[in-house]
């Protein structure tokens, strides 16, 4: 199994230019379908339309590693609420319910608060 480490890696290429050419063809297909006719712009290629992905992905995602993916902030704020104490997790509660309400925080009441 060792030995064939270069035939996955092989693999995984076949399967990510497979990939970015159906990715690129469907861009070029929908750009060309839809932008012409709504905006007036030109039709565009193949190379074109991999360029566009390419600039959307500086311009929104940035260059930088993916540090887990897209749910990465989710693993982390799970793995904080883990090591927080009974105390801690009452303290966040209040603090999101009175920034998250749609009440004045000042006219609350405190839940220790007698009623």
């Amino acid at each position: 199994m060792r030995t064939m480490w270069w035939l996955r890696g092989i693999k995984f290429a076949l399967i990510a230019v497979a990939a970015l050419a159906v990715v690129g063809v469907a861009v070029t297909a929908l750009w060309n379908a839809l932008m012409p006719g709504l905006f007036g712009w030109p039709m565009i290629g193949f190379w074109q339309a991999l360029g566009l992905l390419l600039l959307s992905r500086i311009l929104v995602g940035g260059l930088r590693g993916g540090r887990g993916g897209p749910m990465y902030w989710r693993a982390r704020m799970a793995d904080r609420w883990a090591r927080m104490s009974d105390e801690e997790r009452a303290k966040f509660h209040e603090g999101m319910r009175h920034r998250c309400s749609r009440t004045d925080p000042a006219q609350t009441p405190s839940p220790g608060a007698a009623q």
